[in-house]
């Protein structure tokens, strides 16, 4: 009960940050005795994990302590495995697979060779592959007209605009438009334009920029923020959504953990802040894609590289990333006291790492400044 009054309370606070603030003095300590903050089970859970298996109790070298990355999630372990979806039959401009998808495939464009290189959680590079490890889930914040039948017209020339831009653009894998129709844009061989300078990590590796890493698939909706449910994301949307998630995790063996939103990776780190993009910050409908809430997952960006969040970034994720950005700064900290540094140096020091290990751009420069 007391959970919910605080959540409850949290909510009637207009100012973002004042929110956050009021969270964090929630589940801080009741004394000065008290070390540890008051966290959920989950967070305890997570944190103890990261500082079971760090690599810094090991060695002598101060330097090298410093650039060593602890595991900065416990990701859940299974979300049970995704059932088998095999491609049925395929014609000229579509496939159809077991469990009722159906792919349009036309207009598919080669986009390069996918090859991209993971960072082992002691930052350490590993080998190269080809195969996508995740899904990044986006909106494609294009122009959006009321679903209603009176409407129809104006929905298909819309769909065919959108579609047209995102093939010239090679924006995304995959665009789900309004009436729940798949189209394929970037085959799955290739990388797509969709994530630009991003961060994400599971319990084995650490991604950085995950346009060759990931797939992309967008919907063809618009941002809301806070938690209001996507008003113009269509139930035939969800329906298709969950099919192809479905398809693509059985295909490429991708965790649960590892299908997030562009919110939740997007980085600017010309500032070393997160959400540089915050489509799908609030309201994606995790469960009726089969998926986790992954919002409740720390952000890798914050308790891996010390990036920090502004007030804009607040403002569009409502209360949906509360637990997140509390448990990723709680992992920073616990690492902070593990070097025997400030947690602001130890910030400092993760922020540092990661300008060293940024490639000179995105793997594709996508970059064109759109929300989504």
């Amino acid at each position: 009960m007391r959970a919910v009054y605080r959540e409850w309370r949290a909510r009637r606070i207009a100012d973002p940050v004042a929110r956050l603030r009021y969270l964090r003095r929630c589940w801080a300590p009741p004394g000065p005795r008290r070390q540890r903050l008051r966290l959920p089970a989950a967070a305890i859970a997570a944190t103890a994990f990261a500082l079971f298996v760090s690599p810094t109790a090991e060695t002598g070298n101060e330097s090298r302590r410093q650039e060593q990355l602890a595991p900065p999630v416990a990701m859940p372990a299974s979300h049970g495995q995704a059932a088998e979806v095999w491609l049925v039959e395929t014609g000229r401009d579509w496939e159809t697979y077991s469990n009722g998808l159906r792919i349009e495939t036309a207009g598919a464009a080669a986009n390069g060779a996918r090859r991209w290189q993971a960072l082992a959680l002691d930052a350490t590079p590993e080998l190269w592959r080809s195969e996508p490890a995740g899904i990044v889930f986006h909106t494609t914040e294009s122009h959006i007209a009321s679903f209603e039948s009176a409407n129809n017209l104006r929905l298909r020339r819309i769909g065919r605009w959108l579609l047209d831009y995102v093939r010239t653009h090679r924006s995304y894998h995959y665009l789900v438009d309004r009436f729940g129709r798949v189209h394929r844009t970037v085959v799955e061989s290739s990388p797509a334009a969709h994530a630009g300078w991003s961060i994400w990590a599971d319990r084995r590796q650490i991604y950085c920029g995950l346009n060759d890493s990931f797939l992309g698939v967008a919907f063809e909706s618009e941002t809301k923020p806070g938690d209001s449910l996507p008003g113009h994301l269509s139930p035939a949307q969800m329906r298709a959504g969950r099919m192809l998630t479905e398809m693509l995790r059985s295909r490429y063996r991708i965790s649960a953990g590892n299908c997030v939103t562009h919110a939740q990776v997007s980085v600017n780190p010309a500032v070393m802040r997160i959400g540089n993009h915050t489509d799908w910050a609030a309201n994606f409908p995790f469960a009726a894609l089969g998926l986790p809430d992954n919002y409740e997952l720390p952000l890798p960006a914050i308790s891996v590289f010390g990036l920090r969040y502004d007030g804009v970034y607040l403002a569009a994720t409502g209360s949906r990333l509360w637990k997140s950005l509390l448990l990723s700064e709680e992992i920073l900290r616990q690492q902070a006291l593990l070097e025997g540094t400030s947690i602001e140096r130890h910030r400092i020091a993760r922020q540092r790492l990661y300008r060293r290990l940024l490639p000179a751009k995105p793997q594709i420069a996508n970059e064109k400044e759109r929300s989504g």
